[in-house]
């Protein structure tokens, strides 16, 4: 067992952890009270959103994919919401649309990756512009809120004891993705995927099945979020949610999920997701900008995707020199 804890303390995820811990002494140190549960509810909360975001795009990101249209989806879902109901639609009917509408976005984004052949890349940057675009024409530069009591004390007022229902969400969502990415076979196929795509056709795998549902699943979760999110702000503008992408990809592979895909874990997200809200979290009690941790967790996504290859390359010259090592030992003087 000790070994086994050493060798996890020397994995990327281990890391993760004390860096982690670093960050909430040196917070805990700056403000009394900092690890009080209610303060990290609190913490949480208030990017509760971005990490329920986070679960999908972990399978997006395995599979060897990408998804930048996330945001984007979380805006036209919250602006759904808002519009069908000042037209006068039922708001639980207005609900259901808007998450009819991110699977909707996320199977169309789908379509062209999986069917068409188009990179991931392009499709889903054309969907962030053309999303948050349909978004921007629903309701101009309008501020919509006024939803009903019930809606906002949903996203607003504790739920379940002290936790918010978002946060119960991203509970049960948590739950349900840990399983599904690392025990059942369509996770298996995720990372088969994401390692090649031929091994994957010739060993049988339904390709084109398997990314459509990845990419459905990631509109239909980004759109709850979003609908989440209105609840939580009371209103909202074509503009919500935007540039959320940026956090949602630096947690992601910064927890270790290789940006060509095929590598990760769950545990290494879920670090990672802790980490940066506490890193956001001190870099605001030491009342440094908004700009400016923008600026931290885009230097923390170069860092993500260049310290992993960077150590995989000195392990295979490493491995090499000693293989050409032992290789002139065997054949002596």
């Amino acid at each position: 067992m000790g070994r086994d804890f050493v060798r996890r303390l020397g994995t990327w995820e281990g890391l993760l952890l004390a860096i982690l811990v670093v960050v909430v002494l040196v917070n805990t140190l700056a403000v009394p009270g900092y690890l009080q549960p209610q303060n990290q509810i609190n913490l949480v909360q208030l990017s509760v959103e971005k990490a329920i975001v986070v679960l999908a795009m972990t399978f997006v990101i395995v599979s060897g994919e990408i998804d930048l249209s996330v945001a984007s989806v979380m805006g036209l879902a919250a602006v759904t919401v808002a519009w069908l109901s000042g037209e006068g639609a039922p708001f639980p009917l207005a609900i259901v649309i808007a998450l009819g509408v991110g699977g909707l976005c996320g199977l169309f984004n789908g379509f062209w990756i999986a069917i068409v052949g188009l990179p991931s890349l392009a499709v889903t940057l054309a969907g962030l512009i053309g999303y948050r675009g349909i978004a921007r024409l629903l309701i101009e530069d309008r501020s919509i809120g006024g939803f009903p009591d019930w809606f906002a004390r949903l996203g607003q007022q504790p739920f379940l004891g002290p936790l918010p229902f978002a946060l119960v969400v991203f509970g049960v969502l948590l739950v349900v993705a840990f399983v599904v990415l690392g025990y059942s076979g369509f996770g298996r196929y995720l990372y088969v995927l994401g390692n090649s795509l031929e091994v994957a056709r010739f060993s049988g795998v339904r390709v084109a099945r398997i990314r459509i549902a990845t990419f459905t699943m990631s509109g239909l979760v980004a759109a709850l979020a979003g609908v989440l999110l209105a609840a939580r702000l009371g209103a909202v503008r074509g503009s919500t949610a935007e540039g959320f992408e940026l956090d949602i990809i630096t947690m992601v592979l910064l927890g270790g999920v290789s940006i060509f895909g095929g590598r990760g874990t769950m545990a290494g997200v879920i670090l990672s997701i802790l980490l940066i809200l506490n890193l956001r979290n001190g870099l605001g009690l030491a009342n440094i900008t908004g700009n400016t941790q923008t600026g931290v967790i885009g230097v923390l996504l170069i860092l993500s995707v260049l310290v992993p290859n960077l150590a995989s390359s000195a392990r295979t010259r490493w491995r090499r020199s000693r293989g050409a090592a032992a290789a002139a030992g065997a054949e002596g003087p």
